[in-house]
């Protein structure tokens, strides 16, 4: 089993910025991917990043060039520094980790983040 346990939504106006963190905790397998997904009301979950135990990172075409995934090994925490955040970035965003040989796969509780003025 893996624990995720995520840290930094909240609310921020359009053109805002936020940094959301995530730990993980349990039997982390190496190598593996660890990111973000999110969900809108009415929407389902989508691809937000993610980033491999090497450093190899994909993002949503909606969010490149704004959204920025990283991660420190050691501590098994991944971060997405969100920046000109828009209104349809509105949504619960949910901490992902995926074993690379299992694929056994585990998301955290959520965050809810809310751009709005």
């Amino acid at each position: 089993q893996v624990r995720l346990v995520e840290s930094g939504g909240g609310l921020v106006r359009p053109g805002g910025s936020l940094r959301l963190s995530c730990a993980a905790s349990g039997s982390i397998a190496s190598p593996n991917y660890m990111g973000w997904y999110r969900q809108a009301p009415g929407k389902q979950r989508e691809l937000v990043a993610t980033i491999r135990t090497g450093g190899n990172t994909n993002y949503a075409d909606s969010v490149k060039g704004r959204f920025t995934i990283s991660r420190e090994n050691h501590k098994n925490t991944v971060y997405l520094q969100m920046n000109s955040l828009k209104p349809e970035d509105t949504a619960v965003y949910y901490c992902s980790y995926r074993a690379v040989l299992s694929g056994n796969t585990y998301f955290g509780q959520g965050t809810q983040v809310t751009v709005s003025s």
